[in-house]
This record gives structure tokens, sequence and C-alpha cells, in this order.
């Protein structure tokens, strides 16, 4: 081989070892494939594989709101001994009621020793009476000595309906004293009003129907526990020789505290029987029973008895203002 020519294989190698370097420079080295096997590629399908998301659930349904106990308001009437009470005729009872003004009846159902007994009574009442566009509460006294047989007898009254369908538009537990043989306590109390609400519901309407609260019965009685689970407070207001219009704002004052509906309830019988003077109310102190109750925000008021009232009581009661219906 001759010089000139293995010059020209020198300077056709160094060609080349430059061209490949010029190369490696320009078109960096391809990295391996990201995707794995069977994968789809991002550049292939013009998208960017995603792990599918599931959709959100539902919202929770929100349980409706349970609607609010009805308590009466007007004035009524309480009802003990059926037989002495217009000589038991339903159509007399709605009569006069209606005659009165009265919205709403009181009508004892049973107590601790005398079982639920009113279902003939009812059977006859409520038809009438709700045709005569009248309320009738039931009204029951527990001793609280089996205080899952005052709630089962309380439950059997509520629950009980007529041949024509009729029932009770509400329920009241008249819980008394230790002095009148009630095993009060606040426990006790607690655990009636609880067993009863929870068997009942929300919005069936319980009224506690408890003694007036003096200042010196305020210290002994455990208003607050007898009345946690009820909806209104019916204090039993005989004034018997105290003047009734304090009675009366002394009981509702007090008992708004607690936030729920006061219904009083006034003396329409011989306060001699309690060892008061002896005589029934007169019609100014039904008037004045009214009228302050009304004044300090009752919801309505009732009368006890309307077998031992007067025909001057119950003229008085026509005539007293409306309670509560604003």
């Amino acid at each position: 081989m001759s010089r000139h020519h293995q010059i020209n294989l020198i300077v056709l190698a160094a060609v080349v070892i430059v061209a490949t370097l010029v190369l490696a420079w320009v078109v960096p080295p391809r990295s391996r494939d990201p995707w794995p096997a069977g994968a789809a590629r991002a550049d292939a399908v013009g998208t960017i594989p995603t792990t599918a998301v599931p959709a959100p659930p539902p919202p929770p349904t929100v349980p409706p709101t349970a609607p609010a106990p009805v308590i009466p308001s007007g004035k009524g009437m309480w009802l003990y001994v059926p037989e002495q009470v217009e000589g038991g005729d339903v159509n007399a009872i709605v009569a006069r009621a209606q005659a009165t003004g009265l919205t709403h009846l009181y009508v004892r159902t049973g107590s601790s020793t005398d079982g639920f007994y009113a279902a003939p009574f009812l059977d006859a009442l409520l038809p009438a009476a709700h045709a005569g566009g009248l309320k009738i509460i039931g009204w029951d006294f527990p001793y609280f000595t089996d205080i899952g047989a005052d709630v089962s007898r309380a439950v059997a009254a509520i629950s009980y309906a007529t041949p024509t369908g009729d029932r009770l538009d509400g329920f009241s537990a008249d819980i008394e004293t230790q002095f009148e043989g009630v095993w009060l306590s606040a426990e006790n109390a607690t655990w009636y009003g609880a067993g009863l609400r929870s068997a009942v519901g929300p919005s069936y309407p319980l009224i506690a129907t408890v003694p007036r609260p003096s200042e010196a019965r305020q210290a002994e009685y455990p208003y607050a526990a007898v009345t946690a689970s009820f909806d209104a407070i019916a204090p039993m207001v005989y004034w018997i020789d105290t003047p009734p219009d304090e009675d009366a704002a002394q009981a509702v004052d007090f008992l708004t505290v607690f936030g729920k509906p006061v219904l009083p309830i006034g003396q329409a019988y011989d306060g001699g029987l309690d060892g008061g003077p002896p005589g029934t109310p007169t019609g100014d102190e039904i008037g004045a029973f009214i009228n302050t109750s009304a004044a300090h925000g009752a919801k309505g008021v009732s009368f006890w008895s309307w077998q031992h009232a007067t025909t001057e009581m119950w003229s008085a009661i026509a005539s007293g203002p409306e309670v509560g219906a604003g």
C-alpha cells in the first residue's frame, strides 16, 4: 500500500469516528420502555391510563322530624266518677261542656290499685266528645310500687281504641306526694317518665300533674325529675284559704322555668275537705284564678272537679277569658 493510500484510510477512519461522536451527542439514548408488557401506551391511545374511582355514596337519608305534641289550650274540667257527672250521660256531658266553652276534659282511666278500668266509659264518651269538638285527656294515679306495671297500665289506656276507632288525645300522670302513699323519689319519677316516653314516642302529648309548688314543697318534691319526660305541667292550685290569684301567679311563674307549657288546675270543690274553711269557691275566686293564670302565660286552665262544681262556678268558668289561645 502506498503512503498516499494509507493517509486516505487514516482520514476516512477519523471522519467515521467524528460522525459517530456527533450522532451520540445529538440523539440521546432511548430509555427502557416504562410500561409493563400488555399495558396500553399513553402515546398509542392519546390518554393517560387511570385507576377507576367509584362514585361517591348518596347522602344519608335524614329521618323526618317527629311532629310536636299538641297540648290542649283553653278551659277544661276533670271527671272522676262518671256516674256522678250528669248521671253518666255522655251527650249531656258534651252539651254542658260546649255551653261552658270548655275545650277539653280529663277522664280518670285507672290507678295502681284499680288497674285500667275506663274502657266502657271511653267507648261512649270519646265518639260523642270528638264529634262535639272536645279533646279527652286520660289521667292515671301511679303509686310507683311497681313502675313497670304503672307504665304498662298507662300505655294500655293510651293505646285503647273504641269500636269507632276513637282514642284519647293525650295522657296525664297524677304524680302525688308520699303523703298520699306514693313511693316518690327523683329516681322513681325518672324511671317512670322515661319508660312512658319511650313506649309512646316523642309526639304523644304527656302532661305531668303535680302539687302546687309552694315554697315548702319546692324543697321536697322533685319537680325537675317528675316533669323531665313530659310535654306540659299541670299544677294543682287549690287555694283553700289563700288568695287564688297569688297562688296561680306563684305556680305558673315557678314552673315556667322548666320550659314547658303550664296548665294550672283550679279548685272547684269544698275546701273543708282539705282542712280549710268549709264552702266552695265563689265565682269571683274562679274568675281571679282564670284571669291571673292567663296573665302569667298559662297555656290553659282546668278545674277539679266536675262532680263538685256549683252553678255559680260553672257560670264563672263560662264567663272567664279564653286561656292560651294566642
